[in-house]
């Protein structure tokens, strides 16, 4: 079995200290992660809500060159969101090559998730302009975030 498979499987099913102890093994026995790996492995520090060590595997991704894959930095982007550093995520979101509609929706969940209603209606709306394709979640993340800010008017339409 892969390490991949493990740490993906430990992330999902809510073992992250374990996924996060496979990946430093992993490490120590100099495995090189690819972007599947970090994607798992950030994955269980969204879980765990642990910035400082999601911080440190950032770095690993961007001195290993994997900063331009999108996923990697749609789960980055989720990871400082869940940690509260809504800072971090848009600089994330702003340094990425390119965004898919799971980077600005998850951008916007973020800012919903903690009461940035304003912020996450300018986004959506830079969304739209920008000629995004809409789904399901992102409209579900713009309620949400009408609702946290009472922007009950604005959630009509």
């Amino acid at each position: 079995v892969s390490w991949n498979a493990m740490i993906a499987a430990y992330a999902h099913h809510g073992n992250g200290e374990e996924a996060l102890r496979l990946f430093l093994q992993m490490h120590q026995e100099s495995v090189k992660p690819d972007e599947v790996t970090f994607v798992s492995v950030l994955k269980a520090c969204a879980n765990l809500g642990s910035l400082e060590q999601g911080k440190q595997i950032h770095a690993y991704i961007i001195e290993g060159g994997f900063e331009s894959y999108i996923f990697v930095g749609n789960t980055l982007i989720d990871l400082y969101a869940k940690c509260g550093r809504m800072e971090y995520a848009q600089q994330v979101f702003e340094r990425m090559p390119e965004q898919d509609v799971g980077s600005w929706t998850t951008l916007i969940g973020g800012y919903a998730r903690h009461g940035y209603g304003d912020k996450a209606l300018k986004l959506f709306e830079e969304m739209q302009l920008n000629g995004v394709k809409l789904n399901s979640i992102t409209f579900i993340c713009v309620l949400s975030a009408c609702s946290h800010a009472g922007l009950v008017d604005e959630g009509l339409h």
